[in-house]
């Protein structure tokens, strides 16, 4: 309890300092950010490179970033022809922009474009975290230019799932026809809430559908809303209601920034780089053959590639191996990690040799339902397990002992 209560003290004098020891930060949360007093959200702000170690130039970057944010809602979020329509005048489609205009510059064409997309991001913010319910609850602190837009703001509107209705027609004989009228609605995990106010899921999807538009060469692509979505759950839950209540804004930005870092695992032209995920993929297989060969050799012989299960872990930050809880704990160590994500390696690897006999045992249908669908595992001992190679590797303690 000592331990506990002094590296809470330790927290709080980095973080409340003037100038911020990132180093020292960093040593401080790759063992884990406590739940208790501290901030994960500002830890994971200034490691994810959002806020700078002056604590005195905060306020004005807040500020501008803050307000950049808002000018993106505002010119990115449109709807062409929204101007005449409110006005009740009706548009000369032989002269102006419509929704037939084949014009490379219409801003129809843009629209239609951007609801293709708009659409896979609808379908994966729905299914964000389906084991909590946070994503489905209402933000405190929704939008207010887009929850009282009147619905123009509102991205679901355009991609909204219709309504199929069908008739069963039943007549017998001569005498009356029969019409049953169905109603067959299309699923949805999520639903959207009411005018005023937005859950958290819509947020997301606000988050993900501007960075798209912000880098067309990339756009968005399935997965992305799995790393979107543990950064945006800390920063709406910052205990802090005056960070909280701009949690969109901030998460926008330190996604981007993360996405920076890994956006080339999500490009399918440079998986064989020197960049690209295969490489991630190799070195996992490089640094399990050192610490297991066995291992190693069985999953060789049953050509049991690391493509059938690894891809996921690396490229999603292995956000959807675990429950929440314990994927912030691993972010934790990820994110303060010097070599940004060569822990994630070990991880990864450590996560192998922990079902080494299980393994070893096991057929090859047995051993892919195994590694693509890991067992409940106490995160601290994986995490340990993995602490244990990193210094085995490197041949020196790796920060502290977990």
């Amino acid at each position: 309890m000592a331990f506990y209560k002094a590296r809470l003290k330790e927290f709080e004098d980095i973080i409340h300092g003037e100038e911020i020891d990132l180093k020292q930060l960093k040593n401080l949360c790759f063992n884990g950010i406590p739940d208790e007093q501290t901030n994960r959200a500002l830890c994971w702000r200034l490691m994810l490179n959002y806020l700078p170690s002056n604590r005195i130039s905060w306020s004005e970057m807040l500020a501008r970033k803050r307000e950049l944010y808002k000018q993106f809602i505002e010119e990115m979020i449109v709807n062409p022809g929204e101007g005449s329509h409110e006005k009740g005048e009706r548009v000369d489609v032989t002269c102006s922009d419509h929704p037939l205009s084949v014009n490379p510059d219409s801003q129809w064409g843009t629209y239609f474009k951007d609801n293709e997309v708009l659409l896979q991001i609808d379908k994966d913010v729905r299914r964000l975290c389906p084991d909590i319910s946070f994503f489905q609850q209402p933000t405190k602190y929704p939008c207010e230019a887009v929850v009282h837009s009147g619905g123009a703001k509102r991205l679901h509107r355009r991609v909204q799932h219709s309504v199929l209705k069908s008739a069963n027609v039943e007549r017998k004989g001569l005498g009356i026809t029969r019409i049953a009228l169905s109603t067959r609605k299309a699923t949805e995990d999520y639903y959207p809430l009411s005018e005023g106010s937005e859950a958290h899921w819509e947020v997301v999807e606000r988050i993900l559908f501007l960075y798209a538009k912000l880098n067309p060469g990339q756009g968005y692509v399935q997965g992305m809303n799995e790393i979107v979505g543990p950064i945006y759950h800390v920063f709406a839950c910052d205990p802090d209601h005056a960070w909280r209540e701009h949690a969109e804004a901030d998460c926008f930005f330190a996604f981007t920034n993360l996405m920076g870092e890994i956006r080339d695992f999500f490009i399918k032209s440079l998986d064989e780089a020197e960049c690209g995920i295969n490489r991630l993929m190799n070195k996992l297989c490089h640094e399990l053959k050192s610490n297991d060969h066995s291992v190693y050799m069985k999953l060789q012989q049953q050509e049991l590639k690391p493509q059938y299960y690894s891809f996921r872990w690396l490229t999603l930050l292995l956000s959807q191996e675990f429950p929440l809880p314990d994927v912030l704990r691993i972010w934790d160590s990820l994110l303060a990690d010097p070599n940004r994500f060569s822990f994630l390696i070990h991880i990864c690897c450590a996560m192998i040799i922990l079902l080494r006999d299980q393994l070893l045992q096991g057929d090859f249908p047995t051993n892919v339902k195994l590694l693509q669908s890991f067992p409940p595992t106490d995160i601290q001992i994986v995490i340990a397990k993995a602490v244990e190679l990193a210094e085995k590797k490197q041949g020196q303690i790796f920060f502290r002992k977990v």
